[in-house]
């Protein structure tokens, strides 16, 4: 359920509202606008008075939400989130690109990406260091050993960094990652999601190739239920019957997700269709569609790489890019 307020409600009957609200057992989470604050109830307000609530003076509507996502939902925060990593802005009017490594192989290789990414003006520098891999006998990453190396490019190169974490555990171990990504795989890990939950750590959370719009949105939901409200949600591409590429993108994925809420949103092309000759064109797709930026992996010689090979572009495919991408914004703008 939702309260929309008139404007500049009155602040001791909004207080009494609230306060009578969670006498209910109903959770309020004020939303303040640009031109209406609106309250969102979660629980159950199946017992809460409707028109009791709308015959109020400072109510101006009150509307019942349907969908089971409820923190994540438009309906409840209007108003894109805009989430503010130093001086970078995810979700705001300038595109975030995220570049970097699939899994994290040695200092050589990342610093080589690093100074790739400085030059072309990337938002974040990402680096795997533990591997969710299908087989248990490919390479598993640099563990401990890949953060360290990941937080000296950090302060080497200025570039916020991005990593993907695997289990609750390992929250420790990443206290100085600037963006922690949830893996595909992970999408419905919920004791991980519960305990970022309770952080406030950005976290980049990746669509499961078999999972719905509202799936991605629930397990969403389980980051904001817990209170943590830096979220972006990221398309990287569905199961089909299609075997051409890895997986098929879902572009329509941008402008749903974007209609149904607030949290930025990204795409990632390589995870999607595992070629790094369509990374660019789907990469402009998605911007197209309305993106809030893009997800590309980078190696210097991509045919070395020891994950991800196929999907990794070449540090001057990502100059052109990030070039490519920034005009394409811009007109759109």
């Amino acid at each position: 359920m939702i309260v929309i307020l008139k404007e500049n409600p009155e602040e001791s009957q909004l207080n009494s509202l609230i306060a009578w609200l969670e006498t209910q057992r109903i959770h309020v989470h004020p939303t303040v606008g640009a031109n209406q604050t609106i309250l969102g109830l979660v629980g159950d307000t199946s017992r809460v008075d409707m028109d009791m609530i709308s015959s109020l003076d400072i109510v101006e509507a009150v509307k019942r939400v349907q969908e089971p996502f409820k923190n994540v939902n438009r309906k409840f925060h209007p108003d894109d989130t805009v989430i503010r990593i130093g001086d970078t802005e995810i979700g705001g009017k300038e595109l975030t690109i995220i570049a970097g490594t699939g899994m994290l192989e040695s200092r050589e290789q990342l610093f080589a990406v690093a100074e790739a990414a400085k030059k072309s003006g990337v938002s974040f520098l990402r680096g795997s260091v533990f591997g969710p891999r299908s087989s248990p006998y490919s390479y598993q990453g640099m563990r401990v050993e890949g953060i360290r190396l990941l937080l000296e490019a950090r302060e080497t190169f200025g570039i916020p960094v991005i990593s993907e974490i695997m289990d609750a555990s390992q929250l420790p171990l990443f206290e100085d990652i600037d963006i922690l990504q949830v893996g595909s795989r992970n999408m419905q890990n919920y004791s991980l999601l519960k305990a970022l939950g309770k952080t406030d750590k950005t976290v980049l959370l990746k669509r499961n190739m078999s999972a719905t719009y509202e799936d991605l949105l629930m397990s969403a939901e389980y980051l904001l239920a817990g209170g943590n409200r830096n979220v972006i949600l990221c398309e990287r591409g569905i199961r089909t019957f299609e075997t051409h590429t890895r997986s098929t993108i879902d572009i329509s994925a941008v402008p749903v997700l974007k209609q149904l809420s607030h949290l930025p949103v990204l795409v990632d092309p390589g995870d999607a269709v595992g070629r790094a000759s369509l990374v660019p064109p789907i990469a402009q797709a998605a911007v197209a569609a309305g993106a809030d930026g893009v997800v590309v992996q980078v190696h210097g010689d991509a045919g070395q790489a020891g994950s991800g090979s196929a999907q990794a572009v070449t540090p001057s495919t990502l100059t052109g890019l990030t070039e490519k991408l920034n005009k394409l914004k811009a007109v759109l703008a």
